[in-house]
This record gives structure tokens, sequence and C-alpha cells, in this order.
């Protein structure tokens, strides 16, 4: 049997502050994603990020908590049991959060019987505080519980066929269903200083246009691959440049982060007359917070604060037909390559 380990993000147990504040300290201890010395970090998680966010964050997950409780973790697990239903039983499926639970040390153990185990960070774009610090965990949780089987490991697809289409598709519905005058893509951010960590592209790129395509300069590069999705993306919905923006969104703290960023992208593009937006997060395959309470409650509200006529936010990918078919796929091609097992699925053939 092979093991398919599916991560994403995680979430609070509840939207209660309590709750939120326990994991805010989890997830911002993390030292990829804040990446100062341990002590430095400390002070600034425990004694001024916590205290005073947790209220805040704990009221903005209230806003789209749902009877099925947080909604990424419930479409994680409708994800994961989809394709666990497309794969078969020579697969075992099972779902892992970085910060929260299912945890992944908890997955880990579920898959300890395994021949092989396939890991899929569900993060798009490679960066350090996301794939990296989830592989990680992974890594450090199969040594701790003594697993040594064949790993494989799904690091990027940000221009992955299967994952464009699933979500051209949506934003096609959307085009097709209202009139829209432009199409804002809308990344989650990063510090300027994690991108220069993980990328020797700084002599080719200005930090404020477009980056260049991918090459050998600029492949680990979080922000150069969001424009390659955005590239992708609209090359499949054949849009002219004149109608697509790429931004950032999510940024904390006084640190540089990269741009431009969607909230202030918002006013230039009223100022360019457009009146009809929609908002795409590519660097999200499931709804959560970032998409569903930053932008399809709070940008919406400062779009229409700003004279915007109609604002639409086009969905993750989620659990779609076509997503449980591109991560099938995507499994199967990591899963074979240069190993053959016994009983092959329709996937491989």
């Amino acid at each position: 049997m092979i093991g398919i380990l599916l991560e994403n993000l995680g979430t609070p147990a509840s939207p209660h502050p309590c709750d939120v504040a326990r994991y805010l300290r989890e997830f911002l201890m993390d030292s990829r994603v804040v990446d100062i010395p341990w002590l430095s970090r400390w002070i600034l998680v425990n004694l001024i990020i916590t205290p005073f966010r947790a209220k805040k964050s704990a009221a903005a997950y209230q806003k789209i908590w749902t009877e099925n409780g947080s909604p990424l973790l419930h479409i994680s697990q409708k994800l994961t049991q989809k394709v666990q239903a497309q794969l078969g039983s020579e697969y075992k499926v099972v779902l892992g959060k970085r910060y929260g639970q299912p945890s992944i040390s908890r997955a880990v153990m579920q898959l300890k019987e395994c021949e092989k185990i396939v890991v899929f960070p569900l993060f798009p774009q490679f960066a350090e505080a996301s794939t990296g610090s989830a592989l990680a965990e992974t890594r450090k949780q199969l040594a701790k519980h003594k697993i040594s089987v064949p790993i494989s490991e799904i690091k990027n697809f940000y221009v992955d066929p299967g994952f464009i289409k699933a979500q051209a598709e949506l934003i096609q519905h959307k085009l097709t269903q209202y009139k829209i005058d432009h199409l804002l893509l809308s990344y989650h951010g990063l510090p300027v200083r994690q991108i220069e960590k993980s990328a020797q592209c700084q002599s080719i790129c200005d930090r404020k246009n477009a980056c260049p395509i991918i090459s050998s300069h600029n492949q680990n590069c979080y922000r150069a691959q969001s424009y390659a999705t955005t590239q992708a993306l609209v090359k499949e919905l054949k849009l002219k440049p004149a109608h697509y923006s790429t931004s950032f969104q999510s940024r904390l703290g006084r640190t540089p982060w990269i741009e431009p960023f969607t909230d202030a992208i918002l006013p230039e593009l009223i100022k360019q007359g457009v009146k009809n937006l929609a908002v795409v997060c590519p660097s999200f395959t499931a709804d959560c917070l970032e998409t569903l309470e930053e932008i399809d409650i709070r940008a919406r509200e400062q779009w229409q604060s700003l004279g915007g006529e109609n604002f639409y936010h086009v969905p993750c990918v989620n659990d779609t037909l076509l997503w449980i078919d591109a991560v099938c796929k995507k499994i199967i091609a990591v899963a074979f390559a240069g190993t053959t097992f016994n009983g092959i699925s329709k996937y491989a053939q």
C-alpha cells in the first residue's frame, strides 16, 4: 500500500480567543515563519503579537466559521475523502495540518505500515514558511517514529496543468456569468528577507514589477513562481494584459513585504476606471481565513467604499472534480517515478 499525506497550514480548534491564541503561538513560533532569533521571536510572539491579535483574529474567524467548523479543515477533509475514493484501496490517504489538528505526527503514524509515502503539501508555490516548514516537520516525525520507507515529496505545482485548469475553470465561470472589467490575482505575501534568502535573483528583479520568467536564477523564488502562476492562468483564460493584475496580501508588522500590496492596488484600479472586479487567490488550494475574510469580506468592503460597483470572489480549487483529478494524477506520477509497485492504478496507465 502507498501512503499519501496531504498537508495544509492549519486552523484553530474554535474561533474562541483562547484557541486562536494557542494556534497563533504555535504558528508564529515556527522559525521558518518568523525567522528571527528564538528569544526575540518568543518575546515578539508571546508578549506583543498574540496578546493584541488573538481577539481581533478570533473575531475574523467568527465571521467565516460554519456549522461544519473551520472552512479550511472541512474542505481539506472532503478533499482527502474524495482523493481516497478516487485512488482506491491500494492507497491510504490521510490529512495532516502543520499547526493544530489533525497533526502531521498523527498522520505519519497512520501511514507507518505503508511501503512508500508521498508527501503532498497543498501549497502551489514553494516558500520556507509553508511548504518548507511542512516538509521539515514531516521528516522530523518520520524520524521520531522510526519510519524508514521510501519518501517522495511534492515541493510545488505552481504551473501544473491540472491545477491551472482547475483554477481557470472557476475563474472562467465568473467571467462568463458576470460583467467583469478586471481580474486581480492576489497571492499570500512574504517578508522580502525570506525571498532574498531563498532565491539568488536580486540582480534580475526590482521587486516592484512583474518577475522575469522562471530560470536558473529565480526558480526557487516564491514571488517569481507566483507570477508564473499568473501567466499560466491568463494564458489558459486568454486574457489581455490590461485585464489582469497580480498582488500580494496578508502582510504583518513593519518589516518590508513583497509588493504590490492587494489593499494598495485597489485604489489604483479605481483610478483606471475599473468598476467590476473579480479576485482570485491562487496561492491557496482551499478557502480559508485569508480568502473568505480578508478578501471576500474586507477587500470587498474596501472596494465598495472606494466607489467600485461589483466585487466577485473566485473560490479556490477546494474539492472540485478537476482538482481531485489533478491531485490524483500528480500523486501517481510521483509515486511511480522510477519505482514498480504491485497493483496499477488507472491513473498510471
